[in-house]
């Protein structure tokens, strides 16, 4: 098994590469995908939530209210340390279960995760960093996800800079063009992740041992 971590800021387009490496047969581990899972109605998680912050985290529906759980915890780190401390370790543990699952094959193996930088560096084969100017994600940011934009630059301030994600990177994929100068690019990305060397850090996914970082609404 080949374990790559993929990383990018908020509208750098991590999920759109991502996708690319599903496509020629990659294995995606996705932290927010699973955040999001383990957030629905009936879980433990989603109990816990809703027992911290009540109703006003809950959309018309009945499910999480991600926007809003992202505008109580944004501004306030007391706020941020509970919801990391209900959801990281249930997080972590479907992870692992994941890679373990993978740990036998020869599969390419992508851990997505968007506060891999932040969080420090994983015990993977490689860290792949999307890249992409700041007006372009903004851009993204407004124009796809509906955000204010004022908001959407608050959230890329309140994250690395591009600069020290791309210092921590083994390989740099450019996203601030079109989908075909991001498709032109990825012979090259696969073709590098083939030949990181096999996974062997079977003891802990990350330096520290702790679960990896994810912020709902990131």
């Amino acid at each position: 098994m080949k374990l790559i971590g993929l990383t990018g800021g908020i509208g750098a387009g991590k999920s759109t590469v991502s996708a690319r490496l599903r496509d020629r047969g990659a294995v995606v581990v996705d932290a927010d995908a699973i955040t999001k899972e383990l957030q629905q109605p009936g879980t433990e998680v989603f109990a816990a939530m809703v027992a911290r912050w009540g109703d006003r985290i809950l959309a018309a529906d009945g499910t999480l209210d991600r926007q809003a759980v992202a505008g109580i915890v944004f501004n306030d780190p007391e706020e941020l340390q509970a919801l990391n401390a209900i959801v990281h370790p249930a997080v972590g543990v479907e992870i692992f279960r994941r890679i373990e699952e993978q740990t036998a094959t020869d599969n390419v193996v992508v851990l997505d995760i968007p506060l891999l930088v932040e969080g420090g560096r994983y015990k993977v084969g490689g860290v792949l960093v999307v890249d992409t100017p700041v007006e372009v994600a903004v851009r993204r940011l407004v124009e796809l996800r509906g955000m204010d934009e004022a908001d959407a630059r608050a959230r890329i301030a309140n994250q690395v800079s591009r600069e020290e994600r791309v210092a921590k990177a083994d390989m740099v994929v450019d996203n601030g063009g079109t989908q075909s100068d991001l498709d032109e690019q990825m012979d090259d990305v696969w073709a590098w992740i083939r030949s990181r060397p096999d996974w062997a850090s079977p003891e802990s996914l990350s330096s520290g041992g702790r679960p990896p970082d994810v912020t709902p609404g990131s």
